[in-house]
């Protein structure tokens, strides 16, 4: 009986799906494509794949104790590893993709360098056509940095940081190992004596229940007037409310969050209203770029390869530490 591999994404491009049958049929698979709209229409082939690459909760659930290897699109794994009862398999690999190093990478330059060259400050000016003389502004070029999480995004804005002559990049983990992209890594349990000396942070976590409201009240009481903090992690590793209040006295210089809590924010919360705030719909690490879709594929293909060798394919998720 043939080893089925099911392929249920809605971003393919017929030469991705090209790129996949070649590496399904060097790997003794028959592929079968489906979009995220034919669920339905997939259900008897998902019942009896051996691996099944996708980026929804709602198809793993179709799956059968057939399934071997879910391989997930997304960077993120807490939604997999937040209900056990998504794998009919408890055996099942789960691995994620971390492709998205580039474009979350830049879309963290972006809303830094948005902050340190004071463009909230423009905004409404500028909209009501005013013509202002700039203040004082601050630059990547020397900056200081701590970046909260030291994994593939992590080190990928490190990188970018460096480039750009930052002149120190801290990083904090949870073991505080060593990582060559950093000036020096330490431990979370250092946090609250690096925040007082953080003139910008940086929050690049994974959603673990140890990373939920990791940067809270009393934390973001430590940082300094000048801090500015930008979260592309998860929504729920800070506190929005208290993240609010700072900024509305003045007590840190602005932020930026691309993730929040709820997704998607409602019309009515006041964090859209927030002073010196940049809000972005959740957009730094989606399939927006070709370069991210293309490498996502790649990915794939190349994991299929090693996993039909019978090696254990790259990005494997413990589902135990959601990491």
């Amino acid at each position: 009986m043939s080893r089925i591999v099911c392929i249920v994404q809605d971003f393919l491009s017929d030469e991705h799906k090209e790129k996949i049958r070649q590496a399904a049929d060097r790997a003794d698979f028959t592929p079968y494509f489906f979009t995220s709209a034919e669920k339905d229409a997939a259900k008897e082939q998902l019942q009896n794949c051996e691996v099944l690459y996708a980026n929804s909760p709602a198809i793993l659930r179709e799956t059968s104790d057939k399934l071997r290897w879910y391989a997930a699109a997304s960077a993120g794994a807490d939604a997999y590893c937040a209900d056990p009862s998504l794998f009919a398999n408890p055996d099942c690999i789960l691995t994620t993709s971390n492709v998205y190093g580039a474009t979350i990478a830049e879309h963290v330059i972006m809303v830094t360098l948005e902050l340190l060259r004071r463009m909230p400050f423009f905004k409404e000016p500028l909209r009501r056509h005013e013509w202002l003389i700039s203040p004082p502004i601050r630059s990547i070029k020397d900056g200081d940095f701590t970046i909260l999480g030291t994994g593939n995004l992590g080190r990928t804005i490190a990188a970018r940081l460096r480039s750009m002559e930052a002149r120190r990049i801290l990083g904090v983990s949870h073991s505080g190992r060593k990582v060559d992209t950093f000036d020096e890594v330490l431990p979370v349990s250092q946090l609250d004596t690096v925040l007082p000396k953080t003139d910008f942070l940086i929050m690049a976590l994974p959603g673990t229940p140890e990373t939920v409201n990791i940067l809270n009240r009393d934390r973001i009481a430590l940082l300094p007037p000048e801090a500015y903090v930008v979260n592309v992690g998860r929504g729920n590793a800070l506190d929005q409310e208290a993240l609010r209040d700072a900024l509305n006295q003045g007590r840190i210089a602005g932020a930026a969050l691309d993730v929040v809590v709820p997704e998607p924010l409602p019309a009515d919360n006041p964090l859209w209203d927030t002073p010196n705030l940049i809000l972005t719909p959740h957009i730094s690490g989606n399939m927006a770029l070709g370069y991210t879709r293309d490498e996502n594929v790649r990915l794939f293909c190349k994991n299929l390869l090693r996993y039909a060798d019978g090696d254990t394919p790259s990005g494997v998720v413990d589902r135990a530490r959601g990491y």
